[in-house]
């Protein structure tokens, strides 16, 4: 499958009954790369239960997301446990 992570894209996140924390809600971000990122790296696991990332007429679910971001095409640096990046 060929990705063009420099597309446009907008992140729609689930909404959550009782949740204590406030919704991330729907983003949009200038690139795909950035939207996955934001996706995988910044919001709480729980919070991509039922997420999708919507990139041009393409729709991807929380599983295709987190494999977009492991994929070797991903053109950006991906944090480490330690939050500084890759080495």
């Amino acid at each position: 499958m060929t990705f063009d992570y420099g597309s446009p894209a907008e992140l729609f996140t689930a909404k959550r009954k009782g949740a204590l924390r406030p919704r991330v809600g729907n983003r949009r971000f200038t690139t795909a790369a950035e939207a996955i990122r934001f996706a995988v790296e910044d919001v709480p696991a729980i919070r991509m239960l039922g997420a999708w990332l919507q990139v041009g007429d393409e729709r991807f679910d929380s599983d295709k997301i987190h494999r977009l971001y492991e994929c070797d095409d991903y053109p950006l640096q991906r944090r480490t446990d330690d939050g500084l990046g890759e080495v």
